[in-house]
């Protein structure tokens, strides 16, 4: 059994949150129930928050929870159609975005974030989806684990799943090649979960990077129709990757790990953190200060376009998940829900 990390953690399901567990696939316990207003829900599990326009927030967690807030500290809830816990939220202008989770789950708005609608929810795959992109209003990509992957070209009116046998080792391929032509059904079953998982896809231009478990990094420069595996430079999982305001790549991960690439992604060259705490996000600031958000209330800051970092631990000790630069502040979510982080 592969190990799934960070936001695939079900909170139901795990003693300690956000740590490194075992990820067990079950169907979603409130199928297409509508998610309840809740008074703390912005102090519940929240697992990623985004900046949409200037003045507004959109965070996303469990039990379909979608928040909103002009100053990071009223949140009001979204109408939401399901329960299921939402891993990643993204939007393309100021009233059009999307949110995944799992069960495959996909929901769109299209009034800034105040109401969702379902374009796809598949209890029966009983993956997560970790992440989605739209490089405009029409064409889409959701991403998530054991190589999960789904494309629209019309706005999320329809899904295509997508297979992508670039990232199998030439070893399984060959097994793929043989069972398919003994065995169809043991063929599809095996397919559906021979491929690494995915964890984040980002957009950068004209390119789509993306990173997930075994040291998986990759790049596309058709809107992911076709990857570019990266040489392997560690085994762990990678968890997000950024380009900084000078133009450089970060990449990080499992036990602390941060390389940093100049310009095209070559060569990686690891920096040190003084921490083995798993690393969830990359946080740009306007002044080009570069944060990295890990769990056990590991924060990482660098003032030298990320060659060198201070380790600032929270005192609480909570996981910090996922975090935007807003109003000049350090906004993240986490397992106790929004903070505000004080510099």
């Amino acid at each position: 059994m592969r190990f799934v990390f960070s936001r695939l953690t079900l909170p139901v399901l795990f003693c300690s949150l956000i740590q490194i567990s075992v990820f067990f696939s079950i169907p979603s316990l409130a199928e297409n129930i509508p998610s309840v207003e809740a008074r703390l829900a912005s102090k519940s599990l929240l697992l990623d928050i985004t900046k949409v326009g200037i003045n507004k927030l959109v965070a996303v967690g469990e039990r379909g929870h979608i928040l909103l807030s002009s100053n990071a500290v009223d949140w009001q809830q979204a109408n939401v159609p399901l329960q299921t816990t939402l891993t990643s939220v993204f939007f393309i202008n100021n009233e059009l975005g999307w949110a995944v989770g799992h069960d495959a789950t996909i929901l769109n708005t299209k009034d800034g974030g105040l109401t969702w609608q379902i374009q796809q929810n598949k209890p029966e795959l009983e993956k997560p989806l970790l992440d989605i992109v739209f490089k405009n209003s029409t064409e889409g990509l959701a991403i998530g684990a054991y190589g999960l992957s789904f494309r629209t070209t019309d706005g999320g009116v329809t899904w295509e799943n997508e297979f992508h046998s670039e990232f199998l080792l030439p070893e399984d391929a060959e097994y793929l090649k043989e069972l398919k032509q003994e065995d169809e059904e043991a063929y599809l079953d095996e397919a559906s979960s021979i491929l690494p998982h995915f964890n984040r896809i980002v957009i950068d231009g004209r390119t789509l990077y993306m990173v997930g478990e075994i040291g998986l990094i990759a790049k596309s420069n058709d809107f992911g129709r076709n990857w570019l595996p990266f040489d392997e430079i560690y085994q762990g999982s990678f968890f997000d990757i950024s380009r900084t305001m000078q133009g450089n790549l970060v990449v990080v991960g499992l036990r602390g790990h941060v390389f940093r690439s100049l310009k095209n992604g070559t060569p990686w060259q690891q920096r040190e953190t003084e921490t083995t705490a798993l690393l969830n996000d990359i946080v740009l600031s306007d002044d080009e200060r570069i944060f990295i958000l890990g769990n056990n209330g590991t924060l990482l800051e660098s003032v030298d376009d990320g060659q060198n970092y201070r380790l600032r631990i929270q005192k609480d000790g909570k996981a910090l998940v996922a975090g935007v630069w807003f109003n000049n502040q350090l906004v993240v979510v986490s397992d106790v829900g929004v903070k505000i982080i004080n510099l």
